[in-house]
C-alpha cells in the first residue's frame, strides 16, 4: 500500500509538472502564433489583408474645419488694434475616400504613394452650410507684400488700390476654402485669378507621402517616415487606454515637436526668417512656406496649443485646451494598426507693416493670423473593432487565461504532491 501511494504521489507531481511545462510553453508558442499571423496579414504589401485595407481606407475619414471670423476688421487697419477673431463651425467633409494613387514599393522598407485630394460636405455633422459668410484676412493682400522685396511695395499699393482690397474680406465658407476669384489676381491678369486656402483641391494631391510597410518591424506599419522628402512632426507615447474595448496605445505631438529653433534644434529649418520670430524663438508654430510656393504659410496646433505666451495673445481669442486641441494616435500595440487618428492643424498667414502698403501702414508689428483649424479624424467602425476583438484580442485573453490557468494548477499539483511524497517518505 505504502509504495502504491508513493507512486500515486509521483504520478501527481509529474502531471503537475507537465502541466506547468505545457503552461509555460503556451506563452512563447502561443506569442509565435500571433506573430506569425500578425505578420503575415499585417504588413503592407500586395495581398494582405493589411494593404487592401491601406491602399483604400475602410474607415470614413472627416475633416472639420473651423473658421475664424474677424470681429474688428476697421480697428486693425487704422490704429494696428489687437486682431478679436470668434471661431466658425464645424463645417465638416468627407475626404480621402478615393484610393492611392502612384504606389511604389521601396527597398528601405517603405511604401511612397499619392493621396488624391477630394471633399464632400456633411451636412448631418456641420452647424451651417458652406454658403454661411463671414469677415476672414484677405489671402492675396495680405501675403502679397511678403513675396516681394520693400521695394516694390509701392506697385502692390497701387494694385490694390485699383481692385479696392482690404486686408480683410466678406467670404462664404466655400469660397474661403475651395476657391474663388481674386479681385486683385484678376487686376493683375494673371493666369489663374482663382484663389482659396486649399485651392487647387480636388483631383489633386499635396506631394508624394513615404511611409514604413511594417517589413522589418510590424509597429512601424502606416506610420509616415517622411512627406516631400521632408521628415514629418513626430509624436510620443502618452498612455494606455482602451477604444471599443480594445487597449491601445495613444501618441500625441509633445511640445518639442513645436519648439522653437532654440528648445529643439532639429526644427531649423522651418524658420526662414530671424527678424520676424525674435530670432526664431517662438515656439509653437512652424513656418512652410518653401512647400507653398514661398507663401508666408505657418502651421501651429489649434488656437496656438503648446506656443509661447506672446503668440497666443497676439490674437483675443485664442482659447487653446490640450484636451480638444492637440493632436493624438491611437495604436493597437499588437498589430500596430491605427484604430483612431485625430489630425489637427491650424493654418496661419503672416502679414507684417509695410510704409508703402496703405492698408498695411498702421500694423504694428508681424502678425501670425489664424486662417482656420482643422481635424480630421478617423476612427475604427464598430464592426472591424468586433471583427478585431473576436480574431486577435479574444484568442489572445483566452490563450492568457488557459497558460495562466494551467501554470496555477500544475503549481498546486507539483507543490501538494511533493508535500505529500515527502510526508509519506518520513513516516515510513
Amino acid at each position: 500500500m505504502g509504495c502504491h501511494k508513493i507512486v500515486l504521489l509521483s504520478i501527481g507531481i509529474a502531471v503537475g509538472a507537465l502541466l506547468l511545462i505545457i503552461g509555460g510553453i503556451l506563452i512563447p508558442v502561443g506569442n509565435e502564433i500571433v506573430h506569425k499571423t500578425i505578420n503575415k496579414e499585417g504588413v503592407i504589401e500586395e495581398g494582405t489583408l493589411a494593404y487592401e485595407n491601406w491602399i483604400q481606407t475602410g474607415s470614413p475619414v472627416y475633416r472639420q474645419f473651423w473658421l475664424f471670423h474677424v470681429k474688428n476688421p476697421s480697428e486693425i487697419i487704422n490704429s494696428g488694434a489687437k486682431p478679436m477673431v470668434e471661431q466658425r463651425g464645424p463645417y465638416t467633409y468627407r475626404v480621402r475616400y478615393l484610393p492611392k494613387s502612384n504606389v511604389t514599393m521601396n527597398d528601405n522598407y517603405t511604401a511612397s504613394y499619392l493621396q488624391p485630394y477630394s471633399a464632400i460636405f456633411e451636412p448631418t455633422m456641420s452647424v451651417g452650410s458652406p454658403t454661411d459668410r463671414l469677415t476672414a484676412l484677405n489671402l492675396i493682400a495680405a501675403g502679397a507684400p511678403s513675396l516681394v522685396p520693400p521695394l516694390f511695395h509701392g506697385i502692390i499699393n497701387n494694385v490694390l488700390k485699383k481692385a479696392n482690397a482690404s486686408l480683410f474680406q466678406n467670404r462664404t465658407v466655400e469660397e474661403l476654402l475651395w476657391g474663388y476669384e481674386d479681385p486683385i489676381l484678376k487686376q493683375m491678369n494673371v493666369r489663374d485669378s482663382i484663389t482659396g486656402i486649399f485651392y487647387p483641391y480636388n483631383g489633386t494631391a499635396d506631394g508624394y507621402y513615404n511611409v514604413f510597410t511594417g517589413k522589418d518591424h510590424i509597429h512601424k506599419v502606416g506610420v509616415i517616415d517622411r512627406w516631400r522628402n521632408e521628415k514629418s512632426i513626430y509624436a510620443e507615447y502618452e498612455q494606455k487606454i482602451s477604444l471599443k474595448e480594445i487597449p491601445v496605445h495613444r501618441f500625441v505631438i509633445p511640445p518639442k515637436a513645436l519648439a522653437s529653433f532654440v528648445g529643439n534644434p532639429d526644427n531649423h529649418c522651418y524658420c526662414k526668417d530671424m527678424t520676424i520670430s525674435k530670432n526664431c524663438t517662438f515656439s509653437g508654430i512652424l513656418g512652410i512656406s518653401s512647400c507653398k510656393e514661398g507663401k508666408p504659410i505657418y502651421i501651429s496646433l489649434p488656437h496656438f496649443l503648446y506656443a509661447s505666451d506672446e503668440l497666443v495673445n497676439s490674437i483675443g481669442g485664442m482659447r487653446p485646451n490640450k484636451e480638444e486641441h492637440e493632436t493624438l494616435l491611437d495604436v493597437e500595440p499588437v498589430t500596430g494598426f491605427s484604430l483612431r487618428i485625430a489630425k489637427r492643424i491650424q493654418i496661419n498667414l503672416m502679414f507684417k507693416p509695410s510704409k508703402k502698403i496703405k492698408i498695411l501702414q498702421n500694423i504694428k508689428e508681424p502678425t501670425y493670423f489664424p486662417l482656420l483649424w482643422l481635424n480630421e479624424t478617423a476612427t475604427v467602425d464598430d464592426e472591424t473593432a468586433k471583427t478585431f476583438r473576436v480574431s486577435l484580442i479574444m484568442p489572445m485573453r483566452a490563450l492568457g487565461i488557459a497558460q495562466i490557468t494551467l501554470i496555477c494548477i500544475g503549481s498546486l499539483l507539483f507543490v501538494s504532491f511533493a508535500i505529500a511524497l515527502c510526508v509519506t517518505w518520513r513516516t515510513k
